[in-house]
Parts: C-alpha cells; sequence; structure tokens
C-alpha cells in the first residue's frame, strides 16, 4: 500500500514549493525594465520624485545570447566588435545619452542585465509573497524585490519565411537599428528592406546614415503604407520601392546572402510569371512588422487583447498605463506601435510621465492623451497577404521555424515532428478544423503538436507567422487565434548560473525528491526525508 505524502506541521507536502520564496537579494521602489527612451524618462522622473529606481537593460546582449538570435533576429550581421564587452558597454552609453542622464540622477542603472521573468501573487503562483523580478548578469542569477514596475521593454520583428531565408545576412529591422546606433557594430554594406511601414522605412534611414546602402524597399501591398515624409525622404535618397513585391529567394554562400530575387505578386499573393529580378546585396531586413515585447508581461500573467491601433497582441492598459497586474505598468513600445509614436518620441515619454504619476497617486495632474489614431491599413488582411505571397507561395518549402525545422505545410496540416520519421498508414486530406475541432486553432496546441516555436530563439522567428497561418488555414481573423503563451524565463539562462542560486533551506533540504536518482522516477510520497525511497511495505 502506497504511503500517503509526508506534510510539513503545517499541513503541506514538504516538497511543494509552496510557501517556498526564492531569496530576495535586493529591494527596490521602483524597477524599471528597459533603457530606451521611455525606460529612462521613468526612471529619471521618478528618481526625481523621491523614489527608490533601479533601471536594468540586457544591452550589450552577450555574443552567445545573439547568435541564438536573441532578443532580436541579429542575422549574423555583427562584426568583431560585440565580443568585446567594455567596448559595447561604452557604445551603448554613447548611443544613449539618457542613460548617463538616467545615473546623475541617482538611478539605480544596471546594464548587461536581462530580466528573465516578473513574478506576482496569482492562482497559479500562490508561492509568491510579494512582488518579484528574476535578473540575469555577469555575476549570475538572483531576484529583485520591488514595490513597483515599469515595462519598457521595446519591440521585436516578425519573421518571414521565403526560400533562403536561413541565410547569414537576413535579420530583423530593430536589430539592424540596434546593431548600427547602439553598438556601432552592424556588418551591413547594401540591404534590401521588406515592407514599407513607419518602422521599416525609419530602418532604411538609419542604415544609409550608418553608411549602409539601401539598395530598395519591397513591398507586397499595392503602395507604400508608412507615413509620406518618410517615404519622400527614402526616394530622395535614391532608393527604389517596389510595390507589389515578395523576395522569392535570397542566394548566397557560407558568408551569407549575395543577391536576392524578386517578384511581382498579384491581389492573391501567386507570383507574376516572369517577372522575377535580381538585386545585389548583402543584407535581407524584415520590416514587415513591429511586434511589441510582450513576453514578460504575458508570462506574469498581465491580460492581453488584441488592438490592431497599438500593432496587435498587447497588454491592456488603463489611462495611467497600469496593467491587470497590480503594481506593473507597460510604456513604450511595448505599450503598443502606431506611426506617430515611432516617428515621435515625445509620444513614448508621455507614457512614462502617466506611468509615474499613477504610482504617485498624480495622475489627474496630467493631460491624458487621446486613442491611437486608426490605423491606415487593414493589420490582419496585410500580414496575411505577406504571409500568403512570401511563405504559403513560395517555391519549396522554407522553414517557418528554423530552429525546428517546420514548414507552413507542417503547420498547417500538423504534422508530428520531423525528427519522429513517422507517416500516417492512410494519407488522408487533413486541414486544421478537422484535426483540432471547432473554434480557432490555438498556437500553444500547433506548438506540443509539431514543435513550431519550440526552439532556441523561444519563438521570436516564428510565432507570429504561425499564427498568421493558422487564421489562414482556419479562415478566421487573426485577432481570433488565442495569443501563444510565455513562460519564464522569457531569456536563456546559464545551468551554470541556476546551479549557483542561492535557495531557502527549505527548497534544498527535498532537492533529492525533485531530481535524485533513482528517487526521479518515484511520487514525492514515496521518499523519506533524506529523498531516498522508502521501503516498500505493500501486502503481497
Amino acid at each position: 500500500m502506497a504511503r500517503e505524502p509526508e506534510m510539513s506541521p503545517a499541513g503541506m507536502d514538504r516538497t511543494s514549493v509552496s510557501g517556498k520564496t526564492p531569496t530576495i537579494a535586493e529591494m527596490t521602489d521602483l524597477l524599471v525594465i528597459g533603457a530606451g527612451p521611455a525606460g529612462c524618462a521613468a526612471a529619471i522622473d521618478a528618481a526625481g520624485r523621491g523614489l527608490k529606481v533601479m533601471l536594468v537593460d540586457e544591452n550589450p546582449v552577450d555574443f552567445e545570447a545573439m547568435n541564438n538570435e536573441i532578443p532580436l533576429h541579429f542575422g549574423g550581421r555583427m562584426t568583431g566588435a560585440v565580443r568585446n564587452r567594455n567596448a559595447m558597454t561604452d557604445a551603448v552609453l554613447e548611443g544613449s545619452p539618457a542613460i548617463a542622464e538616467a545615473f546623475e540622477a541617482g538611478v539605480d542603472v544596471r546594464l548587461g542585465t536581462a530580466c528573465w521573468g516578473l513574478f506576482v501573487k496569482a492562482p497559479t503562483a500562490t508561492w509568491v509573497d510579494r512582488p518579484m523580478a528574476g535578473i540575469a548578469d555577469a555575476e549570475g542569477v538572483r531576484h529583485i524585490g520591488f514595490e513597483h514596475a515599469i515595462i519598457a521593454a521595446g519591440s521585436r520583428d516578425m519573421g518571414l519565411a521565403f526560400p533562403g531565408w536561413e541565410l547569414p545576412g537576413v535579420m530583423g529591422a530593430a536589430a539592424a537599428r540596434r546593431l548600427a546606433t547602439h553598438y556601432d557594430a552592424l556588418a551591413a554594406r547594401r540591404a534590401v528592406i521588406l515592407g514599407s511601414g513607419a518602422e521599416a522605412l525609419l530602418t532604411a534611414l538609419t542604415l544609409i546614415e550608418a553608411g549602409t546602402a539601401c539598395a530598395a524597399v519591397v513591398e507586397a501591398a499595392g503602395a507604400p503604407i508608412g507615413p509620406s515624409d518618410l517615404i519622400s525622404q527614402i526616394t530622395e535618397r535614391g532608393t527604389e520601392i517596389l510595390t507589389d513585391h515578395v523576395v522569392a529567394q535570397a542566394e548566397g554562400d557560407l558568408d551569407g546572402v549575395t543577391r536576392v530575387m524578386v517578384a511581382a505578386v498579384d491581389r492573391d499573393g501567386r507570383h507574376v510569371a516572369g517577372s522575377a529580378r535580381a538585386i545585389e546585396c548583402d543584407t535581407v531586413v524584415l520590416g514587415i512588422a513591429a511586434i511589441p515585447a510582450i513576453e514578460l508581461l504575458e508570462a506574469a500573467g498581465c491580460r492581453m487583447t488584441f488592438d490592431a491601433r497599438r500593432g496587435g497582441q498587447v497588454p491592456v492598459l488603463d489611462s495611467g498605463q497600469r496593467t491587470s497586474r497590480p503594481g506593473i505598468y507597460a510604456i513604450g513600445d511595448i505599450a503598443g506601435i502606431w506611426p506617430e509614436k515611432s516617428t515621435d518620441p515625445s509620444v513614448a515619454v508621455a507614457e512614462a510621465q502617466r506611468a509615474v504619476a499613477a504610482i504617485l497617486a498624480t495622475e489627474d495632474r496630467l493631460d491624458i492623451s487621446a486613442a491611437p489614431p486608426e490605423p491606415a491599413i487593414d493589420i490582419d488582411a496585410y500580414l496575411k497577404h505577406w504571409v500568403r505571397a512570401s511563405v504559403i507561395e513560395a517555391a519549396g518549402e522554407p522553414h517557418v521555424c528554423q530552429c525546428e525545422d517546420v514548414t507552413a505545410r507542417d503547420v498547417l496540416e500538423v504534422r508530428p515532428p520531423r525528427y519522429l520519421d513517422w507517416q500516417a498508414p492512410t494519407q488522408k486530406p487533413t486541414d486544421l478544423v478537422s484535426l483540432l475541432g471547432n473554434g480557432p486553432p490555438n498556437p500553444d496546441q500547433v506548438k506540443r503538436l509539431t514543435r513550431a516555436g519550440m526552439g532556441q530563439c523561444q519563438g521570436r522567428r516564428c510565432r507570429e507567422q504561425v499564427a498568421v497561418l493558422l487564421a489562414l488555414g482556419a479562415g478566421v481573423p487573426l485577432a481570433g487565434v488565442p495569443l501563444a503563451t510565455y513562460r519564464a524565463p522569457v531569456r536563456p539562462i546559464r545551468l551554470d548560473q541556476l546551479a549557483e542560486t542561492e535557495e531557502q533551506p527549505e527548497m534544498t533540504e527535498t532537492w533529492e525528491g525533485w531530481f535524485g536518482i533513482p528517487s526521479m522516477w518515484l511520487a514525492p510520497w514515496e521518499l523519506g526525508p533524506d529523498g531516498r525511497p522508502l521501503a516498500d511495505d505493500s501486502d503481497d
């Protein structure tokens, strides 16, 4: 007869994490994540009002993380300078004067420090007795306690699969801007930009100013979608804008892209026969959509919504930038992206001021800005057109999820992972509805069945593509596809760092019950206080 779980005096399973809060290394009144314009503005404002403020930013990012396309899609277009951490820190400070201003204002500034998780008490996290954040830097992994947290984590770029997009030189627009401005380490001579929205056009202008030639802007829509003044600046600099076009293929060698073949597409996304032409380049910049970097907030349980005016999936916020989790606020690109905000930093700075005012309960003294304007394009139709023309109509089957070798057809037909080498006894036509049932297809379910999004980049290159494919396959609006969930750590953590993390004695005394061998195959109540298996006292 099996033994009952060994209970503590309080009546809890001794091996449960309940009541075993991680050691908090430091405390602060306000934790600000992200040292962009919005984050720095919030930190400086709060420090000037008497709050103890810690400002953390993951830049400069480790070279190893860059190679894993984290946190952005760097595409192998970094110079060797990124290996020199001191030089990169100096470059970050030179490219962001507001960081030095925050330091002078008394803010505790931590560069090269990634926040990998936010933890607040919730029905699924009852072990949290006070708000805390997990951070990782060169010294290791630890937890920071806070009263309030302002998240200004910025944005990243939507991936887009086409033949050859795995070559070095295919990168995200945000990564290109960061390498060109923050790091001064962009190894690109001649680029082709995909997309013509505000972020894509700003990237093109940034690269031109940094000395990289911009060969063309390629847009699948029938006309450029960005602000007219940016379009004029691009054309005045001699950059060609190709509308109704996509990249049909990127070609190159071991060093990366050497040219792209572009092709005209019709309104249904089909490639027009005989329209292909070559453009010489060494870099392809993916700028079709800037994605708010919501992973920290979603993993913490903050409520999300699809808002086309703010660029897609974003946190639900009130007028004081509060999320649905008490004490957590969102500002900058993570709170929403639209052209006016991208071209005018004062919009994000105003969000920072509102968040600090809400923390200090003085928000009634601020003018609350109007809601973002209606988008100039139908974001649902726009992204579906790009994915249909570039991915589904591609010659061959490019991997949408490069980490796990998952194609668009694998997603649409919900094929099992390739490493299983499994084929159905009888090949029957498959579709999302028949395989997954009624209602919109859930990306988490598709991820478990195909492994799309489970690779080392943590889905940063494929997540949005998979959502668009599911919307197309099921015939539903993109807003109707549930958001694929995130889990901490939202940044990779090295095992040697975890091994050195300080834990409470209550946790370590039952460590063998969690990970020991042979006890790892036994239930907790089948283990003794020392973590070893109990003697079998069954009647047989």
